[in-house]
């Protein structure tokens, strides 16, 4: 059994408790919190599960490091705290762990990463010989690994166009849906997320990844950005209020320009409420979220992938697929050399031993 700690038990570490726990190859060691009303709580009750794991929490970093395990889940968000999150991520892999996480962007295509951030890792893998491997849903499956398999099945590719396409009332982080995104601030106000560059920064390696895959060169990355502002004032069930006239839906590409035109595209609508842009793209059933994938070509093709978890919630559901990914990778990555891993690295595998398993 590989020993595994969860750092971190927000919308990422409660799906990560409980995908450690059903994995048959891994083994929960320890559960890393910050907020001290969490320390000495079990895992179980932190994730969501019946039971007891029989895993406290601890805040104390030095002692679970100490301890030797063999990989690290790392969910601790990075949105705005990349600094801390990369010093995070650094020690564990100095530590001599297997380290997953969704938590820095840059790093989603390490190759493209700006030196700041792929140095210190890789100083750290040759100093303490662990690993990293960075991914996510969107960024991360939903634009590599995915859409790179789908277009396996073409004959003819003219363009990849990967959505996601959510209502973010759903989404459990309302300091970022509201500040980082825009959603309820006047129109005048630039949300950090759609200021000039971060959208490339965000997903532009995800661009790179798939251009790499598909065997082509990008010439260029652009970006557009749309915003629509709500025509009245609503009230959702997780969030509060949202006044009319305030960011109510954006809808934005990361485009990556091959030959002078936009042939691997990645696109995000989101709303804060379905009346909001009711004429951009909608998930297939008219339900909260949705990623999907179309190749443009001979033949042309649309998969869409919905997720649920946590009662039936589809961000959740997205946290809970993203989450698969990297925990699903840890054997794999155990039984690699040390090193610093990108999705196309890492294989997408069946999930064996997991078929009829119950959450212990």
């Amino acid at each position: 059994m590989i020993s595994t700690v969860v750092w971190g038990t927000g919308n990422v570490g409660r799906a990560a408790i409980r995908a450690v726990d059903a994995h048959p190859a891994l083994e929960l060691s320890a559960v890393l919190v910050h907020d001290p009303a969490k320390v000495g709580r079990d895992a179980a009750q932190l994730a969501g599960l019946e039971g007891r794991l029989g895993i406290a929490a601890t805040d104390d970093i030095a002692a679970v490091l100490a301890a030797g395990p063999r990989a690290v889940v790392y969910a601790a968000s990075g949105d705005i705290r990349p600094d801390e999150a990369l010093a995070d991520v650094t020690r564990a892999v100095r530590a001599g762990a297997v380290v997953v996480t969704p938590a820095l962007y840059p790093l989603y295509d390490h190759r493209s990463a700006p030196p700041e951030f792929r140095d210190p890792v890789l100083a750290a893998v040759a100093e303490g010989g662990g690993s990293l491997f960075v991914s996510g849903v969107d960024p991360g499956w939903g634009n590599d690994v995915l859409p790179l398999l789908i277009s396996g099945l073409g004959t003819i590719v003219d363009a990849v166009r990967c959505q996601e396409i959510f209502d973010y009332s759903t989404y459990d982080q309302e300091e970022s849906v509201r500040h980082l995104i825009g959603m309820g601030h006047p129109m005048d106000y630039e949300p950090l997320m759609l200021a000039p560059s971060i959208p490339t920064m965000v997903w532009g390696g995800q661009l790179r990844l798939m251009a790499r895959g598909l065997g082509v060169g990008l010439d260029d990355i652009r970006e557009t950005v749309e915003r629509r502002a709500l025509d009245a004032t609503v009230h959702t069930r997780t969030m509060g209020t949202f006044e009319a006239g305030t960011q109510g839906a954006v809808r934005f590409e990361v485009q990556g320009i091959v030959a002078g035109e936009p042939r691997i595209v990645i696109e995000h609508i989101t709303r804060i409420h379905p009346s909001c842009a009711p004429d951009w793209p909608s998930p297939p059933d008219g339900g909260d979220g949705a990623h999907r994938v179309v190749i443009e070509g001979r033949p042309r093709i649309e998969v869409t992938v919905e997720a649920t978890d946590e009662g039936e919630n589809r961000s959740a559901g997205g946290n809970a697929t993203a989450v698969g990914r990297l925990v699903n990778a840890i054997d794999w990555l155990a039984a690699a050399e040390p090193g610093l891993y990108d999705a196309l690295d890492v294989p997408l595998r069946p999930a064996v031993g997991g078929l009829g398993r119950k959450q212990r």
